[in-house]
């Protein structure tokens, strides 16, 4: 069921709606897939990235990532409104059972992955405030319940799209840490390549690819344009929506990059020494005390929130769609059981894994991203496939010169990911 707001959008579309009126009413789908991805396993990596690299190659080379996303996101947003259909169906019915079998396994895997650095996060934010680390697990998991079952989609839309707004903290840290403005622009005026560490280079522009293109952000961006009832007419503003949420979410990036360029220092193992969340809290109390530290954790806590609901909901929106299950965030439970179950069972999964003593949480957090870049090839060959094809999507499809664009990106994930693999293995 649709919002009276979205209502007016596609049914009484009048001179007196101005254009900053439509744009609020249709934001939301394209911005929450991506500043989501900003989330804990991503904060820890890209912060991580700043210690072990300093101010230099990362931060112009993660803004560069910005026109890369909006293509993809562009793609699924542009697909399932004009198809009506999610991207797992059109995968069916186009590619057959088999392939979307394969697709829907590989998106619960990782999208369990990433909901445990969610978790991790999360409770490792809470714990700052001095609460058990059962407690602040337990906490985290009631809150993620709450926000999925309480209102209607456009309730739960705009509570998380608060909470995006909320990672304007890590901006307020990156100037607590004093960094060398001067460097920065070094960065950009003499932007090269780190020598002595290529393997270990490899590994981490992986992670950023990896960060910036999670594969859940597919399924959850395409879904969630259906359940708001976005149609062709909306296509612009979906444009929109989706170009400003690439853009902040690099912006947030390249902050959390410079954040990390605080803990720099000669040592190659920084992953060693900041073994997890709280060693990361605990290295920004010591190097710009604990404002900055409480602040940090605050960040933290509120990325894992706002992508623990992002990515649940796209596992949950994905499965039912694909199977033919009510799935709106305007049903309540009674109405899509199902679709609330996928939601509960994966967070409440996630939830008891964080549990298990001695996991390496900093390193799982890197892996979590580095799985992204690889299992999202096959997502991007189908969606590029699709968007390609005239028959589907008629006078929208992709022109050569923009399907040639996403070639591009997918033949560069690809490589990178394959001399990944290759350096790792021999």
């Amino acid at each position: 069921m649709e919002s009276p707001e979205i209502e007016i959008t596609q049914k009484q579309r009048k001179p007196h709606i101005f254009p900053m009126k439509l744009l609020w009413l249709v934001i939301g789908p394209g911005l929450l897939a991506m500043i989501g991805d900003n989330d804990a396993g991503g904060v820890l990596s890209y912060v991580i990235t700043g210690a072990q690299f300093g101010v230099g190659f990362f931060i112009p080379f993660v803004l560069l990532l910005g026109p890369l996303t909006y293509t993809v996101q562009e793609m699924v947003m542009r697909l399932c409104i004009v198809t009506q259909r999610s991207f797992t169906q059109l995968i069916q019915e186009q590619f057959g059972k088999w392939w979307v079998t394969v697709s829907l396994s590989t998106l619960m895997v990782n999208n369990l992955l990433s909901l445990v650095t969610e978790f991790i996060g999360m409770t490792a934010g809470l714990t700052t405030l001095g609460l058990p680390f059962a407690v602040s697990d337990l906490v985290s998991l009631c809150l993620v319940v709450v926000l999925a079952l309480a209102g209607s989609y456009w309730t739960k839309e705009r509570l998380a799209l608060f909470l995006g707004s909320l990672n304007l903290v890590f901006l307020v840290v990156s100037f607590m840490t004093h960094p060398s403005l001067s460097r920065v622009a070094h960065a950009f005026t003499n932007w090269s390549i780190p020598s002595g560490v290529h393997s270990l280079l490899l590994l981490y522009l992986i992670a950023t690819i990896g960060n910036a293109f999670a594969p859940w952000m597919i399924f959850f961006q395409g879904n969630a344009v259906l359940d708001k009832g976005m149609t062709v007419k909306d296509l612009r503003l979906g444009r929109l929506d989706t170009a400003l949420g690439s853009f902040i979410q690099v912006v947030i990036a390249a902050i959390l990059i410079l954040c990390g360029t605080a803990l720099y220092g000669p040592s190659h193992n920084i992953v060693a020494s900041l073994s997890g969340p709280a060693q990361v809290i605990a290295a920004y109390l010591q190097h710009a005390g604990p404002v900055a530290s409480d602040l940090f954790a605050f960040g933290l806590f509120n990325a894992g929130f706002l992508a623990a609901f992002t990515i649940s909901m796209s596992t949950a929106w994905t499965f039912a769609s694909t199977l033919g299950w009510a799935r709106s965030l305007d049903d309540k439970w009674h109405q899509a059981p199902r679709f609330y179950g996928i939601y509960l069972g994966s967070v409440v999964i996630a939830a008891l894994v964080v549990l298990i003593p001695s996991l390496p949480l900093t390193l799982m957090a890197i892996v979590a991203q580095f799985t992204s870049a690889i299992l999202m090839i096959p997502a991007l060959i189908f969606l590029l496939l699709l968007v390609g094809n005239q028959k589907i999507m008629g006078r929208y499809h992709n022109r050569p010169l923009y399907q040639l664009w996403g070639w591009v990106i997918t033949s560069g994930i690809t490589g990178l990911s394959l001399v990944l693999l290759y350096t790792s293995l021999f």
